[in-house]
């Protein structure tokens, strides 16, 4: 990053900071998501907002090596005191806070002090898959679905905040007040929600957005959740990301779609398109260690919970890993919160990209619960299992380069070390309000 740019930069901001104060902001939240799928901040007054354009906002790298618990594990690359990264916010994506009056927000890429990018800069992976399909000519539309249960506050259990039935409305009229002021906060943000309704555990809810560009999709799942978790303490609720919120319940997931275009042409159902999604499903065991990447995940990955449990593909299946939804977008439905956005949907792009490359084609669907089909295999069934095959596929450790896979293996492992011996119960207590 040169002079010239960092006077932009500064100059852009300094062009914000205006309006925003006559929205009332007196502070700017700068987040990056870390390896263990945790929204971290450093936060600037409104005053400081052309500075950390142009400069950045000083972070220790030391964040890479992060647990879930805050714990940090001593990697090959990442863990130690020695450094420093800078935050630089996207301007592109500020966004005053409905949720929280007197802020705005901005995701952040990391560089180092001289303007290079990190090298395990989650944000900027995410933007280099995509811009490998833009080369082979494809532009990508990519959202998340977001799910979460709301309980009761005063304990670190979970109460559910609400006893209606599963995707019952009486669910949403015990929380109307809430439920509609979310919805209205998002679209006060520019969230476009496609869609809103109650879950099938207890207590919980799904948000769905509509597609972006997958760098601005994971951006916009970062608000989101944060946003939920803001309207929830402003009611005097909480609310819980985690992919088993209770260890013998129904987790939350945080399912992808992705979709393929080409001169403003969708290519669902295209030969393109059929391979992308065989490279996905090639690559899914190892794709586990991004998108399922805590211990906790393999409380919820499992068969007939419409979690996705088998490497396997169906038009409309929702059991299977991979849905297809006809005409429209490939769902990856094993996937949930724990997982960073960015990497996620950086890691998909290019295990897809490798589907095309090689021209791989998909088997035959399924089309009833995999479980009752001989020789489909399952996922892994733990995180370990999910890191060894994360280790051997060489498409997604060339997609990271060896320093960031090499941290991620080590912080999954972490995680497992942590998380030895315990009870499923015991996992989901510590993981529940985390996420």
């Amino acid at each position: 990053m040169d002079t010239d740019e960092r006077q932009r930069r500064y100059d852009r901001a300094a062009d914000l900071v205006d309006d925003l104060a006559d929205r009332d902001v007196i502070l700017v939240a700068i987040t990056w998501v870390d390896h263990s799928g945790i929204t971290r901040v450093k936060s600037v007054p409104l005053r400081r907002l052309p500075d950390a354009a142009a400069h950045g906002v000083g972070a220790s790298p030391v964040f890479d090596a992060f647990l879930l618990d805050d714990s940090i594990v001593a990697g090959r690359h990442a863990g130690g005191p020695v450094g420093d990264l800078r935050l630089h916010p996207d301007l592109d994506r500020i966004t005053v806070l409905a949720g929280q009056p007197g802020w705005a927000w901005a995701p952040a890429d990391r560089h180092d002090r001289d303007g290079v990018p990190h090298p395990q800069d989650e944000r900027g992976f995410a933007r280099a898959m995509a811009d490998r399909m833009a080369v082979h000519g494809y532009d990508v539309r990519a959202g998340f679905e977001v799910e979460w249960a709301v309980g009761q506050p005063g304990t670190d259990d979970f109460v559910p905040a609400a006893t209606g039935p599963a995707y019952g409305h009486t669910r949403q009229v015990e929380l109307s007040d809430y439920c509609a002021d979310l919805v209205a906060a998002l679209g006060e943000q520019g969230v476009e929600v496609l869609q809103f309704h109650p879950e099938y555990a207890p207590g919980q809810f799904e948000v769905s957005t509509a597609p972006e560009d997958p760098v601005h999709a994971a951006d916009t799942a970062v608000l989101v959740r944060e946003t939920v978790r803001a309207i929830t303490a402003r009611h005097g609720l909480r609310a819980s990301f985690s992919p088993k919120v209770v260890a013998d319940g129904v987790g939350n997931g945080g399912h992808l779609h992705v979709s393929l275009w080409r001169d403003g042409r969708n290519l669902a159902g295209a030969p393109d398109a059929e391979s992308f999604a065989a490279g996905v499903l090639r690559h899914l065991p190892g794709l586990c260690a991004v998108g399922c990447p805590s211990v906790a995940s393999y409380l919820r990955l499992v068969p007939s919970h419409w979690a996705g449990a088998f490497a396997a593909w169906g038009v409309e299946n929702r059991e299977a890993a991979l849905r297809v939804v006809e005409g429209r977008d490939l769902e990856v439905k094993c996937y949930d919160l724990a997982g960073n956005p960015y990497l996620v949907v950086g890691a998909t792009l290019a295990a897809g990209l490798a589907g095309i490359v090689d021209g791989l084609r998909l088997p035959e669907p399924v089309d009833v619960d995999p479980v009752h089909v001989a020789g489909v295999p399952r996922l892994p069934r733990s995180l370990e299992e999910a890191v060894r095959a994360f280790e051997a596929d060489d498409v997604l450790v060339e997609a990271f380069g060896p320093e960031f896979a090499a941290t991620i293996v080590d912080v999954r492992r972490g995680e497992v070390a942590r998380f030895a011996g315990a009870s499923p119960e015991e996992v989901a207590r510590v993981t529940r309000w985390r996420h």
